[in-house]
């Protein structure tokens, strides 16, 4: 079984190496939807009985781990040096330095990487991330799929 929970969150980027306005500085409301596959528990009596795993533990597990962490960021690639010795000059900025360029290719594939091992088996009933759909607008999006992606 397959569920999925969406989450929101805001952050700024750049893509450098672009040729057109998305080299500028600029944000999203990024949206991410996080897909599990598990069985179903059967435990008469459980608060579990049904679920693959509760709706609102994936979310409070996908804010901890992430969403907390780049709502309202600045997510900056390591090499984009300029950019990042500028952000680091801001006290206090909220700044999230990835080995990436922050592509919604590369977003999707880091979150990915992040929520894997929070989500494995957490129920003992096999469970296991699936997908990570990330939206960097309504129209455009990212999917980063178990078995395609580089550590599979």
């Amino acid at each position: 079984m397959r569920i999925t929970r969406r989450l929101e969150f805001d952050s700024g980027h750049r893509i450098p190496d672009h040729q057109s306005q998305c080299r500028h500085l600029h944000g999203h409301r990024y949206a991410i939807e996080i897909t599990l596959r598990g069985e179903i528990i059967r435990q008469a009596g459980s608060p579990l009985n049904g679920m693959v795993m509760d709706f609102s533990d994936i979310k409070t597990l996908a804010r901890r781990n992430l969403v907390d962490v780049w709502d309202h960021a600045f997510l900056v690639w390591r090499g984009d040096t300029a950019l990042l010795s500028f952000l680091e000059s801001l006290p206090g900025h909220k700044t999230v330095v990835l080995d990436r360029v922050p592509t919604a290719e590369n977003l999707a594939a880091a979150a990915f990487d992040l929520l894997d091992p929070v989500y494995r088996d957490t129920y003992g009933n096999h469970l296991r991330l699936e997908q990570v759909r990330l939206y960097e607008t309504p129209n455009c999006w990212a999917d980063a799929l178990r078995g395609e992606l580089r550590q599979d």
